[in-house]
């Protein structure tokens, strides 16, 4: 039976140690109704009470209905945050060069560098072997996320990571420069694409909001790079640091609202489990670092303490959506219920342009 793309196999019911399985792959238990005794509670009309428990979410054979992503933790989560934080300090490295600030150039431009090289070991480690990233390269598909973040990745890590070096050499001073720009074109799609291709992937809870979560790595990222370059950097020169951390905190928290309370069954993940601590946890890093980076700031104890808590903020975001992305694909019913809701709605559709041609 084919529903929606999701495939099960066989169709009807079948007795499964003495429960009721649908072809949809949900259990229902004691579906029938039984006279009661005089022990037995209320009583309905005639004597009879429904005898009808909850139905318990389950696929054939034990199996999930969908197959939870391969990805390993921490590799990914590390992978998503050293990622974002990199792409947004290569675009304070680049503003910086520009506006004369030497200090948070050198800072923003070494934690580009060392974040992307960091970030490709990363997910070269998740992949098994090295040779599998460079096969990624062999083909460029524009409909895919991953084939288009892996064009991404390697122009930027080369550029930030080349950067880096000759910075720390202080060969090549056009070089350091022209490599920086290419960084900083490259680091707002780093910081946002992988935010797409989880949201292109079939697990329930990162598909629903597939127009939120770039939105979210995107505010997590400058919450990130603002953060750590505020740390390293002589306050004097972080003004850009500072304004780039609260907006992109802004943005994280605003839009990780909306994701956990705007998709009905499938933001439950978000609030329950490992999940719901890791993201209540980022929360309030989030909230409190952008708070103490506009009262505190401009102190240097200040910058270190707010700059801190923001990179803690958004490497805590990162394993927490990644945590409820899988919990929610391990769970057949946050692929069934809103199944079933789509169909309901689409049948409910029909039927009124139906009565409506009539």
């Amino acid at each position: 039976m084919v529903t929606e793309g999701i495939t099960t196999p066989g169709a009807g019911w079948r007795r499964a140690g003495g429960s009721d399985v649908a072809g949809d792959g949900v259990r229902a238990h004691g579906t029938g109704r039984r006279r009661k005794g005089r022990r037995g509670g209320r009583r309905g009309r005639g004597g009879e009470v429904p005898m009808v428990e909850e139905a318990d979410f389950t696929s054939y054979y034990g199996r999930p209905i969908i197959k939870p992503p391969v990805w390993k933790s921490p590799d990914v989560p590390l992978y998503l945050f050293l990622g974002g934080a990199a792409g947004s300090s290569a675009i304070l490295g680049a503003i910086a060069d520009l506006t004369g600030r030497p200090a948070l150039t050198r800072v923003s431009r070494l934690t580009a560098g060392g974040g992307s090289i960091l970030s490709v070991v990363f997910l070269i480690h998740d992949l098994g072997r090295p040779e599998r990233f460079l096969h990624m390269l062999r083909v460029i598909k524009p409909t895919s996320p991953l084939s288009i973040g892996s064009y991404i990745l390697a122009p930027f890590s080369a550029a930030a990571g080349a950067t880096a070096a000759v910075e720390l050499l202080g060969w090549f001073p056009r070089l350091k420069r022209f490599g920086g720009v290419v960084a900083g074109l490259f680091g707002g799609p780093l910081a946002t694409y992988t935010g797409v291709l989880l949201a292109n992937t079939a697990v329930p809870s990162w598909h629903a909001p597939h127009r939120e979560l770039p939105f979210v790595f995107g505010g997590s990222a400058m919450a990130a790079g603002g953060g750590v370059t505020m740390v390293f950097t002589p306050v004097a020169e972080a003004g850009p640091s500072r304004k780039m951390a609260v907006t992109g905190a802004a943005i994280e928290l605003a839009v990780v609202h909306r994701v956990e309370n705007g998709f009905g069954i499938v933001s439950e993940p978000f609030h329950t489990g490992r999940a719901g601590t890791l993201l209540r946890a980022a929360k309030a890093c989030t909230a409190a670092g952008a708070g103490l980076t506009l009262l505190t700031g401009r102190s240097r104890a200040g910058a270190v303490v707010s700059g801190v808590l923001l990179a803690a903020g958004s490497l805590l975001t990162r394993f927490g959506v990644f945590e409820a992305g899988m919990a929610s694909a391990k769970d057949p019913k946050y692929t069934v219920v809103p199944q079933r809701e789509r169909m309901a709605a689409r049948a409910a559709q029909n039927g009124h342009a139906s009565t409506v041609s009539r």
